[in-house]
């Protein structure tokens, strides 16, 4: 696979379940330079450091037994959240057009919910999608991964 051409004003989502950088190409395609222009944060401690009582319990029928339930895992339901939060952003900056091509990076589940919350005036510009997690590598090491030729 050939690394990726990011147009010149194209923008550039990289996000997990935590955070989320906007970047915009001021560079050309074949000198991509990224620029932030948005920062989204979110704290989102472990599952354990969020709920405070233990599992429920159900009754399974009409003896003294009693089953455990699954706990609700809070970590996750915010990350979920926060992708809902990202789609907002982009869904706003698109309706004020702002950008007229986007290329998304985020790991696997996020990237799932994330084509879920994207409304189409968003989905529409959506030029490429790229399952990696980067938001926690340097600016240039970003670009290299995206547009150097990697193995198939």
């Amino acid at each position: 696979m050939s690394g990726l051409k990011i147009d010149r004003k194209a923008w550039v989502l990289v996000g997990d379940g935590e955070k989320a950088l906007i970047f915009r190409n001021t560079g050309t395609r074949a000198h991509p330079e990224l620029e932030v222009i948005t920062l989204l944060d979110q704290d989102n401690p472990k599952t354990s450091h969020q709920g405070t009582d233990a599992p429920g319990r159900k009754s399974d029928g009409p003896g003294n037994q009693v089953s455990a339930m699954e706990e609700t895992d809070w970590h996750q339901l915010e990350k979920h959240r926060f992708a809902v939060e990202m789609a907002e952003h982009l869904y706003k900056a698109a309706h004020k057009n702002n950008f007229s091509q986007l290329i998304v990076v985020a790991p696997p589940t996020i990237l799932g919910n994330l084509r879920k919350e994207f409304h189409p005036e968003v989905a529409d510009r959506v030029v490429a999608e790229v399952d990696k997690t980067l938001t926690n590598h340097p600016l240039d090491k970003i670009v290299y991964i995206l547009t150097e030729k990697t193995a198939a």
